[in-house]
Order: structure tokens, then C-alpha cells, then sequence
């Protein structure tokens, strides 16, 4: 029986191109709930430095709904497995109450987790398994996979590691059944996604300004706090970008000019490879219809209503 496809609203784009306000507008216009797709976000505590702008969310005064925002504590761990099972939550929450949904961020694992790049991404890799395994040669791998009843036939047989995880994932469901019949109840996504293009010296700038604004609204007091909260240095350097600088000058190991110099040059190459990404999901099948992030917000919405009612 074929999986039930659900239209899900994607917005992608790199950092400071906007993607939250234009999201949450178009939330506004037809009535959708939004789902975060940023890494770090998921974070309590950690706002300016995530970028969350919690006061886009209200347009024309009233709240946009938005999930996978501040469900986790600072200092935690959290990965793309935890995203996808998350997001699934939540698409489930929106259409009991039958309101579309838009997936909006930046982190390209996560975004493509969901839309189909991977699968089963959320099942934990099996290492006395992949042990038994490593003896097994290319031809014997490939028999013990086609010995299992397999949910999903893998298309590439020749590639060792997908053969490997496949078995992984058909052992898994083996012995976790119920498991199997939720990930078969689980829709199939069909993304129409929206991406905020930015010409590379106005996405640095915008970046830089950005940075500076962040500072005086207290990035600085932010990660001290959670410092002082109790959350490790070590944690909050793990989260890299804001997180890592601030906190490496706030501990006193570099100057706030340093901090400064390198925090805006690692952002920089951040957006650069979020573009790498977006990039490769079009080279991997994915349609982006990309919109000027500069135009006015009225255009960006009116591009995209209409793209929508087609």
C-alpha cells in the first residue's frame, strides 16, 4: 500500500538571508505552523546566538506557532536522528488540527534528514553487528541482506557501507516490529522549497551587521549567564560559531578583538557551505525555487503565493 504524501512548505537560505521573517509571514497568509529546522535552536537559553528572533514569529499581532524551538537545555546533545523522530512529532501535531506546515532553517542535514535524503537516519547504528559483518565479503553481505525480509529494496548493491546499514536496518526492524509499522505509517514528504538567494558581498554584509547588532543586544552577558547557569565551557564551545568564540573570550583565552576577527570569518564560511549544501540537494534531484531575499517582503510573499497556487 502506497505511503500517504504530504505537501510540506520547506524554507532554506543561508544565514542572514531572512529566512524566519519570511517564513513566519507566510505562516501568517495561509495559516500555517511552523517547524524549526536549525540545530541549535532546540536549545533553551541560547537565543542571540541561534539567531532565534522569537518577535518575527508575531505578525500583525498575532502569534505564529512554531515547534523544535527551545525543547532541549543548553549543554545537551542533540543530532539528526533526535531531529527527524522530532519533526515527524510535530508534523503530526500540525495536520490533527489541519493546518499546512513549513519547515524553515538552515541546517542542510537536518532540512534533507526529513525531505527524503535519508533513510531511517534515526535507527542507532548496531556496532557488534557492523563487527560480525567485516569479514563478510561483497557477495556475502549481499546474501545475508536478501535473507532478510526487506522493507525498503536498496538500490545500490555495490556499495559496501549502504549494504551494511541496510542489514543494519532490516535487523533492526526484525527484532523491533512495532517500530517497522510506524515507520510505515510515517507519510511520504513532497516539498515545495523556497530558497532566499543573497549575492555573496550583500550575505557578508548583512552578516557583519548582524554580528555587531547581536553584541550590543548582549551576546556577551548571554553565554556568561549560561556559564554561570552551570553549563561547560567545553559544551558550549562544541556548539561551535557564536557559542565557541564568545565563550573562549569570555573564559579569557582570546582578546574581544580576536574574538571578534575569527567569530566573523567562521560565519562567513558557514554560509558559504550552507550554500554547498542547498546546491547539492538541487544536484541530488531536489527542485529550490529561488527568491531575491533583497526584494521588498510583499514581493517575496506575492513570488511565492503564487508558486504555491499552481
Amino acid at each position: 500500500m502506497p505511503k500517504e504524501k504530504v505537501k510540506v512548505i520547506t524554507v532554506v537560505g543561508p544565514t542572514a538571508s531572512g529566512k524566519t521573517a519570511f517564513a513566519a509571514q507566510l505562516a501568517a497568509r495561509i495559516g500555517a505552523e511552523i517547524i524549526s529546522g536549525d540545530s541549535r535552536q532546540v536549545f533553551r537559553g541560547m537565543d542571540l546566538g541561534t539567531g532565534k528572533d522569537l518577535e518575527e514569529y508575531v505578525v500583525n499581532g498575532k502569534q505564529v506557532p512554531y515547534h523544535l524551538i527551545d525543547i532541549r537545555d543548553a549543554g545537551e546533545k542533540y543530532n539528526v536522528a533526535e531531529f527527524h523522530r522530532d519533526f515527524f512529532c510535530a508534523l503530526e501535531e500540525i495536520r490533527a488540527g489541519n493546518r499546512p506546515a513549513i519547515l524553515c532553517g538552515g541546517t542542510g542535514m537536518y532540512i534533507e534528514s526529513v525531505l527524503g535524503g535519508y533513510d531511517q537516519v534515526w535507527i542507532p547504528k548496531n556496532t557488534e553487528l557492523r563487527a560480525k559483518l567485516c569479514d563478510y565479503t561483497q557477495k556475502e553481505l549481499i546474501y545475508y541482506l536478501d535473507e532478510l525480509k526487506q522493507h525498503k529494496e536498496l538500490k545500490d548493491r555495490e556499495n559496501r557501507r549502504r549494504v551494511v546499514r541496510a542489514i543494519e536496518i532490516n535487523e533492526y526492524f526484525k527484532n523491533h516490529p512495532e517500530d517497522l509499522v510506524r515507520e510505515n505509517n510515517r507519510p511520504e514528504i513532497e516539498p515545495v522549497i523556497f530558497g532566499l538567494s543573497i549575492d555573496r558581498e550583500n550575505r557578508r554584509e548583512k552578516i557583519s551587521s548582524r554580528l555587531r547588532r547581536r553584541m550590543e543586544e548582549g551576546m556577551l552577558d548571554e553565554v556568561s549567564g549560561l556559564l554561570s547557569q552551570g553549563v561547560a565551557a567545553e559544551d558550549l564551545i562544541y556548539y561551535g560559531l557564536e557559542y565557541k568564540w564568545v565563550t573562549l573570550h569570555v573564559i579569557g583565552k582570546i582578546s574581544l578583538e580576536e574574538m571578534f576577527e575569527k567569530l566573523e570569518r567562521n560565519i562567513h564560511q558557514f554560509a558559504k557551505r550552507q550554500m554547498t549544501w542547498f546546491r547539492g540537494m538541487e544536484r541530488r534531484g531536489y527542485s529550490i525555487h529561488w527568491i531575491d531575499a533583497l526584494q521588498p517582503m510583499e514581493a517575496k510573499l506575492e513570488e511565492a503565493l503564487k508558486l504555491l497556487e499552481r
